[in-house]
């Protein structure tokens, strides 16, 4: 497995924080296997494994805590480079989300972002990528740096309701409250933030309705699906929507550019209806995660779309003729020693 990277404007303002913080920034990065002079070449990738470990490094040497926090005061939508630009343009606030969501490997390939919905209230986790271990401070700049973006598609003033974090809580919170508010807690079950579902329907100040196809062709120049195909982009979004339980063709269908109508007719000529790729997608993804056995039933339910454990179970029994637990045990059984 190639390892995983991470953008080199992942380290915006590093360099002088760390000066500012009365040290050398230097020999940190050295220590973690950095060339400094990288952060001056534009898209750069460096080693995510080396990034989180001068995160470390650094909070550790400079009595900082909360370091990442600080480092990702002011940060905006242009972090994100091309992603940024066409997320910008998207009609609201949930169309620009699901383009970040769908193609933040462009950016950082060593982290996930899941959104979740439920009763009016919308969650954003954020995870390591399969075989990847962050540090507290690389989860407190994405973090941080999530908070920053919406902050820019959102009214002036707005704060998550609840930032959570895994980890415990630093000796101070000042750079916290400046960056989330107040609703901050530590040792959750999650990394990430919950905000109104509401928020994320907002219409989107910064579009130009005229530049958004322009704002489109240049991203996939730049970075295009892994699976260039219409099917192919419709699975991603569904994956990347499907947590939230707000996954509909004419969502989707709006956040390619394009009506329903043209959508049903493109999958069509594969073959296809927007229901069949929609239950391809979660039955393999059932099967993926049932399969990994690292989450309660109730978690996969909630980011396979199902309002509950029964429903879900249900489901899996019409579409695999048993029950997730005995499925899982099976296939436990059946994989070669």
């Amino acid at each position: 497995m190639t390892a995983a990277k991470v953008k080199s404007s992942a380290l915006t303002g590093y360099v002088e924080l760390t000066q500012s913080l009365g040290s050398a920034p230097d020999p940190f990065m050295r220590a973690a296997g950095i060339d400094p002079t990288s952060l001056a070449i534009p898209n750069t990738w460096l080693p995510a494994e080396r990034v989180d470990e001068l995160l470390e490094r650094t909070a550790l040497a400079t009595s900082c805590t909360n370091f990442a926090v600080t480092m990702a005061d002011g940060r905006g939508v242009s972090i994100l480079g091309a992603v940024g630009l066409a997320a910008r343009e998207e009609p609201d606030v949930r169309s620009a989300i699901a383009l970040i969501l769908r193609h933040m490997r462009v950016h950082n390939e060593a982290i996930r972002i899941l959104l979740v919905e439920l009763n009016g209230l919308a969650s954003l986790r954020i995870e390591p990528a399969p075989g990847m271990t962050l540090g507290r401070q690389s989860i407190e700049l994405v973090v941080a740096s999530l908070a920053g973006i919406l902050s820019a598609f959102l009214p002036e003033g707005w704060r998550p309701l609840s930032t959570c974090f895994v980890h415990d809580a630093p000796a101070t919170l000042d750079a916290h409250h400046r960056a989330f508010g107040t609703g901050i807690a530590f040792e959750q079950d999650f990394n990430g933030f919950v905000l109104y579902s509401s928020d994320l329907d907002s219409v989107n100040p910064l579009s130009d309705p005229m530049f958004q196809p322009y704002a489109r062709q240049y991203l996939d120049m730049l970075a295009p699906p892994e699976d260039a195909s219409t099917v192919g982009r419709v699975r991603e979004m569904i994956e990347a929507l499907l947590p939230g339980g707000n996954c509909t063709a004419a969502r989707i269908a709006r956040s390619l550019g394009m009506d329903r109508r043209t959508l049903h007719r493109h999958l069509s000529q594969a073959g296809e209806n927007y229901t069949s790729v929609f239950d391809s997608v979660r039955a393999d993804l059932a099967r993926r995660y049932v399969a990994r056995g690292d989450r309660n039933l109730t978690d996969i339910a909630g980011e396979l779309g199902f309002s509950d454990l029964s429903s879900f179970s249900r489901w899996f029994r019409r579409q695999f003729g048993t029950s997730p637990t005995k499925w899982a045990a099976h296939q436990h059984d059946i994989t070669p020693v």
